[in-house]
């Protein structure tokens, strides 16, 4: 199991001590990631250690995984690349696929946190299917410079409703 202490020696003390001090302030607090794959991908990648280093600092942390179809995966690839400006075909029957598989996973998925972190835009829409208690954050780790403006018409309704967004390249 990892531990922030695994990674004294290559970012020193005093970041490992910058690192507690901080968590301090979410100590009893818990926190819920959400994403839509357990592997095969970077947001993965980083929550498989993340959650694990959230933990064992003292802050309560689970994850959870949207489930979907193939049908539903082909769609948000898409999304992907047209979140980076190429071309994407959004039809009605798409964009119910992609609110519709949302919903269904919220039947089912339990929330009960003081801090929610939706990864990408795979569920994003998640967030209007729960009577909003808590801070929602949307992480988006996609390039989103240049989207497609059908696409991003389309996704802004739901980032919107979210209380912050975290991207990863300012421009």
């Amino acid at each position: 199991m990892k531990s922030l202490d695994d990674y004294r020696e290559f970012v020193g003390d005093e970041t490992v001590a910058e690192i507690y001090k901080r968590a301090r302030r979410l100590q009893g607090r818990r926190v819920v990631h959400i994403n839509s794959t357990n592997e095969g991908g970077g947001v993965a990648e980083i929550l498989n250690s993340l959650v694990l280093l959230m933990n064992d600092i003292g802050i309560e942390t689970d994850w959870r995984v949207l489930h979907g179809t193939i049908d539903f995966f082909t769609l948000t690839k898409e999304f992907h690349n047209g979140l980076q400006g190429r071309p994407v075909n959004i039809s009605k029957a798409k964009e119910h696929l992609y609110v519709q598989t949302n919903e269904s996973f919220s039947i089912y998925c339990n929330l009960d946190a003081d801090f929610i972190i939706v990864h990408d835009p795979q569920p994003l829409p998640l967030i209007k299917f729960y009577r909003k208690r808590e801070p929602w954050i949307w992480r988006c780790h996609v390039d989103l410079s240049n989207p497609n403006k059908r696409l991003w018409n389309l996704l802004k309704k739901f980032i919107l409703r979210y209380d912050m967004a975290i991207v990863s390249n300012e421009a």
